[in-house]
């Protein structure tokens, strides 16, 4: 096992590479977001509910699913090593990989507990997996929910009064919130395709890893 740094490279953090995997501690974004040893990671072949996204009981109240999913994966994987097997880098800039965790896949485990759902559009690796949870009805599959990529589609255009919280990123890769009648409030323009994003609450914002603005 070789210490190498990846900053001449890649511009990420020092991490630990043994036969192509990356290795590191999970801090968790989101549920299906990591960063493993300092690198952004998204978990490969699932998708799982939004930080600012609700579903319905079975009295139809909303709730945060989306908040509670990321809690219970922090629960469960924040702070333990993952080994992860880079498979391809996604447009926000993320590499994408499956991991393991405990030498269980963590993609995997997170299905079957109705934590995330398999997105077949990149890989039909666990509809088994969800096909399982669903028989079961455990995690989100005891509630209604909408599935995450639909959720996104829904919300391209979250400039609402509700969210109007700007998650800029800067030219130096920092990620800066600023909120109405802050200084550059006005002239911050949000391009989704790089990864930025309007947030209903300064909450949501820490929570995605986001910093407040300092004017």
């Amino acid at each position: 096992m070789l210490r190498i740094c990846l900053a001449f490279v890649l511009l990420l953090p020092c991490v630990t590479l043994a036969a192509e995997r990356l290795t590191g501690r999970v801090h968790v974004i989101d549920a299906d977001t990591w960063d493993v040893g300092g690198v952004r990671v998204r978990l490969y072949g699932i998708d799982a509910p939004e930080l600012d996204q609700t579903c319905q009981d079975a009295k139809g109240s909303h709730w945060p699913c989306g908040a509670w999913v990321t809690q219970e994966v922090r629960q469960q994987f924040q702070g333990k090593t993952a080994s992860c097997i880079p498979l391809d880098r996604d447009r926000y800039d993320r590499i994408v990989a499956n991991c393991t965790v405990g030498a269980q896949d963590a993609a995997d485990q997170l299905v079957r507990q109705g934590m995330a759902f398999a997105y077949r559009k990149y890989s039909s690796n666990y509809a088994g997996a969800e096909k399982n949870a669903k028989a079961r009805r455990v995690g989100l599959h005891q509630q209604k929910v909408k599935v995450p990529w639909v959720h996104r589609t829904a919300g391209k255009s979250r400039s609402s009064e509700a969210c109007r919280i700007k998650g800029n990123i800067s030219a130096k890769g920092d990620r800066i919130y600023h909120r109405p009648g802050q200084n550059f409030y006005t002239k911050t323009r949000i391009d989704t395709s790089k990864g930025e994003r309007w947030f209903c609450s300064a909450a949501e914002a820490r929570a995605a890893g986001w910093r407040a603005s300092r004017r």
